[in-house]
């Protein structure tokens, strides 16, 4: 099998060809390899099926890059430049991803509200994405749209363009609202904040059965990684967390650690989550 930046292919059967923000892979789209540490794209063997890569668009600006599964219906991860921000506040709208409904329509992220008009009232805009309305069904089980890149770190339009369909999956809401927000919190405000520059990633791993009305996986783990770099672009620290999603506890490991729970919890090859593991 091929390393990941090889393996991202859309499954034609079930989506036609795409082109604006949604990929083949993440090499194809413009900037989308900034939101990676030396523009290296994961060496990891997710299944290719039903995968296709977002470089995520707002206000005609890209903010940062997703690894997404049309299936699950849920991010593989989003990958992001940490940025020091003390904004406050959430909006309380959602977009989703245009050219996974369409591939002619616009290709920045959009409320769902704003699309819908009397010319596509019969268009299934869920067919290939969760909607705002998987997660309203979903509070009745105690699940919440759990940002993987966080709003907290982010200004400005990035911090708006969090607010999309595509980076959140189905968090415990004690999980989410409690020992998860925490260590978003202290990454924030002391373990990233000293970084000159910071890569991170944080993503999912999907159960196998378990799901919102049979459409949107609840993923088994939620996990963080995370690459930092000096003043000449060296790295000085790494690390990164995993928690169960059915407890409100994050475990915190080594970038080398982590690697090998993402082995042992996808059972796929994970050789590189950052460029020479982040170190120098």
């Amino acid at each position: 099998m091929q390393v990941l930046a090889a393996l991202c292919f859309l499954v034609l059967a079930h989506l036609p060809p795409l082109r604006g923000e949604v990929f083949k892979m993440f090499k194809n789209g413009p900037y989308c390899l900034n939101f990676f540490y030396k523009g290296m794209v994961p060496k990891w063997n997710v299944p290719k099926h039903h995968t296709v890569c977002l470089c995520q668009r707002l206000n005609n600006r890209y903010h940062f890059a997703t690894l997404y599964n049309t299936s699950n219906r849920i991010a593989i991860y989003s990958a992001y430049r940490f940025q020091t921000s003390n904004d406050s506040g959430r909006q309380d709208y959602w977009y989703i991803e245009p050219q996974l409904v369409n591939p002619n329509w616009n290709a920045e992220m959009k409320d769902e509200k704003d699309l819908r008009n009397k010319s596509n009232v019969d268009v299934d805009f869920g067919k290939n994405q969760s909607l705002n309305a998987d997660y309203i069904n979903g509070l009745k089980y105690n699940y919440t749209r759990g940002h993987l890149n966080p709003n907290g770190h982010h200004t400005g339009d990035s911090r708006q363009a969090t607010f999309t369909l595509t980076n959140v999956v189905p968090q415990n809401r004690t999980l989410n609202q409690g020992a998860w927000k925490e260590y978003e919190t202290d990454l924030q405000k002391n373990v990233l904040k000293n970084c000159s520059k910071a890569y991170v990633l944080v993503g999912a791993i999907p159960s196998k059965n378990n799901s919102i009305n049979n459409r949107v996986n609840i993923p088994d783990y939620i996990w963080n990684a995370y690459c930092c770099l000096n003043n000449n672009s060296q790295p000085i620290s790494s690390g990164g967390a995993i928690a169960d999603n059915t407890e409100n506890k994050v475990v915190r490991h080594t970038l080398s650690k982590l690697e090998t729970l993402l082995k042992k919890y996808t059972n796929s090859t994970v050789l590189e989550l950052f460029h020479k593991k982040c170190e120098a």
